[in-house]
């Protein structure tokens, strides 16, 4: 059955619009059934279940964490809590916007975008990174062009990120809004890691234009020349 939500007074047609989505999506029901924070949870899901990224005792960088559906996910598979056979993981998520506190997680309230957040990064993690994950978005101008920039910008800087705290063979996975202007961000990740896919998760809706690249392998430092090429 389809639930319909009526335009409240006050209420723009485009919120009606994203009630009636939310309320029917199956991955809304399921997230607050398995008490994820977000339908988000269920692209990390997909995406590790196609790639297999993640590992019992890695240890994990969540950009752009809020509202920590990411993060859950992260400290399940890699064991954070301690609680499954196995090594035990680390997992830090960093956002701007204000979380609860996650079992298993190391959370810092603080602007990726800030000179200061990489060391507060590292000190939290107390050791290279197995995987950085970037499900960063900048807020919405409705013009696609500028909105597709300003994501990239955000993944650039991931990226940027990632290679210096990455050990040896560790992944990156970071979403992408489809635009024209990525194809060189994906030359950039072929130089630095073995294998580089661009994957749509089932959960992320089809009228969405974000894609998600997931790059395994980093080849290190001694894998590229001085210069990064």
């Amino acid at each position: 059955m389809t639930t319909r939500v009526k335009t409240a007074k006050g209420r723009k047609s485009s919120s009606t619009r994203w009630l009636q989505r939310q309320l029917n999506d199956p991955y809304v029901a399921e997230a607050q059934r398995l008490g994820y924070r977000s339908r988000a949870a269920f692209k990390l899901l997909e995406l590790d279940d196609r790639f297999g990224f993640f590992e019992a005792g890695k240890r994990v960088v969540d950009l752009g964490a809020a509202p920590g559906g990411w993060t859950q996910v992260a400290v399940e598979r890699v064991n954070a809590l301690g609680t499954a056979k196995g090594k035990t993981g680390r997992v830090v998520g960093i956002d701007i916007q204000e979380m609860e506190a996650i079992a298993g997680a190391d959370l810092i309230i603080h602007d990726f975008m800030d000179s200061a957040a990489p060391g507060l990064l590292v000190d939290a993690l107390d050791g290279p990174a197995d995987i950085v994950l970037s499900d960063m978005a900048a807020a919405a101008t409705g013009h696609s062009s500028t909105d597709h920039l300003r994501i990239m910008g955000l993944l650039e800087t991931a990226l940027d990120f990632a290679v210096t705290v990455l050990a040896e063979g560790g992944a990156f996975v970071g979403k992408v809004l489809q635009g024209g202007t990525e194809r060189e961000l994906l030359n950039k990740l072929k130089r630095r890691f073995r294998t580089v896919k661009h994957a749509k998760p089932p959960a992320s809706r089809a009228e969405s234009a974000e894609t998600y690249v997931v790059a395994l392998g980093y080849r290190g430092t001694g894998g590229i020349d001085a210069d990064g090429e």
